[in-house]
């Protein structure tokens, strides 16, 4: 599933596809501006998304073989909660 079919499964439920793009973006949008600002955002029955610290490492570029620094970084990080969980298996 991608962006245009989760559009389109919403829009089965309200009453255009416009909306439903609407819909779906604010709920996007409202994720990140949550993790933006370094809050979680959990979503009972669904998972959690957090923003996690990446610390500076060392690396090796793949092609030359030598050692480079990587920095530091902040990556998003979703965790799925027991009933996303219950539901895939």
């Amino acid at each position: 599933m991608n962006k245009g079919d989760l559009v389109n499964a919403v829009a089965e439920v309200v009453s255009t596809k416009k909306e439903a793009q609407e819909a779906v973006e604010c709920v996007f949008n409202a994720i990140k501006g949550a993790l933006k600002k370094n809050e979680a955002v959990q979503i009972v029955g669904f998972g959690s998304f957090k923003v996690n610290k990446r610390e500076a490492r060392k690396g090796r570029n793949p092609q030359t073989g030598k050692e480079i620094q990587i920095e530091a970084r902040m990556v998003p990080k979703f965790v799925p909660g027991k009933a996303l969980k219950d539901a895939v298996n």
